[in-house]
């Protein structure tokens, strides 16, 4: 071994050379890691920012499309409810000229067209007989896309409705059309919604239910050119399940009908009241006895109307009504035209004319047309034809409304006992009072008696439901809820 001083420096080794020259680069060999992993750090949160964003445009771009679509089925809700508008309008004249210039022609036209009508009706189209409003009131109970749903809001019955209330209102039936444009809507609104999800490929989840309820508040908004009227129907009488009632489409669906409506009509009331009516604190009394008045005859009305032609029989001749329909038409044909000759043509049609001269004080010839008005509606339903009972019920109020301001001495405005009543009577017919309200308020116009008209028609629809427990509309949809699933049922073994 050699000895070597301690002053003598030492040999460097291999691996102290790798120690030393790691030791050297470490700094720079640390920052450039660092450098890459914030540049990665950086690239992967801008990349899931990207995915984020996306997404949610993604969603926006659904939702929109979803607004958009459902609103363009809205609008033609609206142009088909004004269609149907025209159409009723121009039966309505011609009807008017015929039985002015010929009156005995009315007692050929009713006995044989309600015959005709409801021989028609039961060959091509017997679930669009009556009102429509109980049929989709019905089709929302219904497993949502099945057969029994389409049974009832078919698109086209819906067509042959429309033909066929159009008939009925040129022979002289007292029925209207805004109950058949609720049905033509969900019909529509259904039927669009389809083909755009079909034909399309537009996968964007419409629940059938929604499409009928928005469908049928729409129609009924632009019937009476009244969006807020057309919400509170959807909430009140359609919505069963909260999938309906509170759904932003369904809403925006009804609004959209209702607004386009004024857009191309204006921003007209369906009644126009041409002098303000006085509002007076001291009214107080006769509106209550009117909403007595109208409870009591408007829950009358609805059980003549669910118990039928049968109902007004001994039980050993109820089954003759149900096994000669056309007969029966051919007889209620025959008293609608007596009821019509009686008051000079007053009851045919849908009683609009005679309802809008009664809240601006021109009164009727005839003092009782509120009762004939009632006895004349009645009777057409029994006729089993296409048409409703929403504006002859206006109308019977109307009269009655008359009738008691007659019977009260010193009533200084007369007019709003006629007005306050048309919304009782409508309650009372439908026991929906909410709706009453409101419709009669936005189709007028007259805010100011917001809360006689509130009081009365809850009131009357509290008495209505004395004389008739279920409210009219959702019993006959029981009717043809049953009909509709045993058509089902049958469907196989045909």
């Amino acid at each position: 071994m050699t000895d070597r001083a301690p002053s003598d420096p030492a040999e460097p080794s291999p691996g102290a050379d790798r120690a030393d020259a790691s030791r050297a680069d470490s700094p720079d060999t640390a920052t450039e890691r660092a450098e890459a992993r914030l540049s990665e750090a950086i690239s992967r949160r801008a990349r899931m920012a990207a995915w984020r964003k996306s997404r949610q445009a993604g969603r926006i771009s659904r939702t929109t499309l979803r607004y958009a679509v459902f609103m363009c089925g809205a609008g033609c809700v609206a142009l088909f409810s004004m269609v149907f508008a025209w159409i009723a309008e121009v039966a309505l004249r011609w009807n008017y000229h015929l039985t002015q210039s010929t009156p005995w022609i009315a007692f050929v036209m009713l006995p044989f067209g309600l015959a005709a009508l409801r021989w028609l009706t039961i060959r091509l189209a017997p679930q669009a007989r009556g009102s429509g409003i109980p049929q989709v009131i019905a089709a929302v109970t219904l497993p949502p896309a099945g057969p029994a749903q389409t049974v009832l809001v078919s698109f086209r019955q819906s067509m042959w409705k429309v033909v066929l209330t159009a008939a009925g209102l040129l022979v002289g039936a007292s029925v209207g059309r805004e109950g058949p444009s609720v049905q033509v809507g969900a019909a529509a609104m259904l039927a669009w919604g389809r083909w755009c999800h079909e034909k399309m490929r537009f996968r964007i989840g419409f629940h059938p239910n929604a499409l009928i309820a928005a469908g049928a508040a729409g129609g009924l908004a632009a019937a009476f050119n009244t969006p807020l009227a057309g919400v509170v129907f959807a909430i009140e009488e359609l919505g069963r399940g909260t999938a309906v009632r509170w759904d932003r489409l369904v809403l925006s669906g009804v609004l959209t009908a209702g607004f386009l409506s004024l857009a191309l009509l204006g921003n007209n009331p369906y009644f126009a009241v041409k002098v303000p009516l006085l509002v007076l604190r001291d009214a107080w009394g006769p509106v209550l006895l009117c909403a007595v008045v109208n409870g009591v005859l408007g829950g009358l009305f609805a059980k003549a109307l669910i118990g039928g032609v049968p109902g007004l029989l001994p039980a050993r001749w109820r089954h003759w009504p149900v096994e000669h329909p056309v007969q029966v038409a051919f007889g209620c044909g025959l008293v609608v035209a007596v009821l019509g000759w009686a008051t000079s043509g007053a009851t045919f049609g849908t009683g609009y004319e005679q309802a809008s001269a009664l809240i601006n004080g021109e009164s009727h010839a005839t003092l009782w047309f509120g009762l004939a008005k009632f006895a004349a509606t009645v009777v057409s339903y029994f006729a089993g034809i296409p048409g409703g009972i929403f504006t002859p019920a206006l109308a019977i109020g109307a009269g009655i409304g008359e009738n008691v301001a007659h019977f009260i001495p010193g009533m200084h405005e007369p007019r709003v006992l006629a007005l306050v009543a048309m919304a009782a009577f409508l309650a009372a017919a439908t026991q929906a009072p909410i709706t009453a309200s409101v419709i009669v308020m936005e189709m007028t116009r007259t805010q100011d008696l917001t809360l006689f008209l509130l009081a009365s028609s809850l009131l009357a629809s509290f008495i209505s439901r004395q004389f008739s427990p279920h409210p009219f509309y959702h019993h006959v949809g029981h009717v043809f809820r049953r009909e509709a699933m045993a058509l089902v049922r049958k469907a196989p073994a045909s």
